[in-house]
């Protein structure tokens, strides 16, 4: 498995551990230079014989690279049969959670080259800050449309797995490989992957912020406008960040409520297993710590309430804003296409008078030859258009 990482000890050793229990041999990490703690984590596994950590200071989103080259070295260095390239809030596990990992690959076929596991974002009750994992979580299965009403453009594009190769190439996002896949496993043995996006504000701002300014630091990407990291910053820098996670982020009697219509469903699996393994950790004492629930500063429900109807009215100026902007493209569009045309209607108009010139300077047994040539010119093309040439 690899993972490049920054600032992310409220979940790191609960996703860490979760891994090696379900059968992964090796984490290959990259530290992204962060400052919270998760490179004294990081190292801890790595004095354990876990993990193998390297660090890449620089901040420019550089994340294809750098997985890139730890997904080629998982297969060089560590013979590797099969690559997961994660991020730190996300906890892959078969679709059937009698099985692990491991007991799923070894039933995958090794030709399929790639395949790729969907991702389910799990959602808790809002905290201003606190413990990576909630007391309680639930699937987020809201509709497209319902997604699309509070600002996100789509649930997350599944994530890429492969098998060990040195020239692989992995995407930003670890969305996509450069190896060719032939399928998806057997149904039987399908893997899945439990996505933590929105754990607390104080974990999404820092998210936000840090996602923002290694963007800005590296142009040559050019993430999309619906990219929800690059929206989810410019609603930092303009001071609505805060309402819009409000709006997208549910009170506990609403995940409740939304069982009945199938948007929400309670999951059980992830915290309770988290719970058993802290008997068998590694570093139980940094498991705990993303378990412990007792800090948690709750967001009261009146101003949870107030922030969300203060988003939704961010959210419906900042789509009045867009269309502005998509119309006032079009009708700059328009104005181009209409100059070139009216460009090329000059330059034809100045090259036929041109013309004119030199033939009213021509003697006229030479005028009548030139004449005739272009009339028999002329005649062919109808002609060779008759014939169907």
């Amino acid at each position: 498995m690899t993972m490049m990482v920054r600032d992310e000890i409220d979940i790191l050793a609960a996703m860490i551990e979760h891994h090696l229990a379900q059968g992964v041999d090796l984490i290959i990490a990259t530290d992204n230079a962060s400052v919270d703690g998760t490179t004294e984590v990081l190292a801890a596994y790595e004095a354990a014989g876990k993990l193998e950590l390297h660090h890449d200071p620089e901040h420019r989103k550089q994340q294809g690279v750098v997985v890139t080259r730890m997904a080629r070295r998982a297969y060089t260095e560590h013979g590797a049969d099969w690559v997961v390239n994660a991020d730190a809030d996300e906890f892959f596990v078969p679709v059937d959670t009698r099985l692990t990992l491991r007991e799923a690959f070894e039933r995958i076929p090794t030709d399929l080259g790639a395949f790729t596991a969907d991702v389910v974002n799990l959602v808790g009750r809002p905290v201003e800050r606190g413990a990576g994992i909630p007391p309680a979580l639930w699937r987020d299965l809201r509709p497209v449309s319902a997604l699309h009403d509070i600002g996100i453009h789509a649930h997350p594009t599944p994530n890429a797995l492969h098998r060990g190769d040195p020239d692989v190439t992995v995407s930003q996002g670890n969305h996509f490989v450069s190896i060719r896949s032939k399928g998806q496993p057997p149904p039987a043995v399908a893997l899945q992957t439990l996505h933590l996006p929105w754990r607390s504000y104080a974990q999404l701002e820092a998210k936000v912020t840090a996602a923002g300014r290694a963007y800005a630091a590296n142009p040559q990407l050019r993430p999309s406008k619906n990219h929800h990291g690059m929206s989810d910053y410019r609603r930092f820098e303009g001071g609505r960040l805060r309402q819009i996670w409000a709006l997208r982020q549910p009170l506990e009697r609403d995940l409740i409520a939304g069982e009945e219509a199938g948007w929400f469903v309670r999951d059980t699996y992830l915290r309770a297993r988290l719970d058993e393994l802290v008997a068998t950790a590694i570093r139980p004492d940094l498991l705990k710590a993303c378990l412990d629930n007792s800090a948690d500063v709750v967001v009261p429900t009146a101003r949870h309430e107030q922030d969300g109807l203060t988003g939704r009215a961010f959210l419906a100026l900042e789509r009045e804003r867009s269309d502005a902007l998509d119309l006032a493209a079009a009708e700059a569009a328009k104005r181009k296409a209409a100059a070139e045309e009216a460009a090329k209607f000059r330059k034809a108009a100045n090259q036929a008078k041109r013309e004119l010139q030199v033939l009213r300077q021509e003697p006229l047994p030479a005028l009548a030859k030139r004449t005739a040539a272009r009339a028999g010119r002329a005649a062919a093309r109808r002609a060779r258009r008759a014939l169907g040439r």
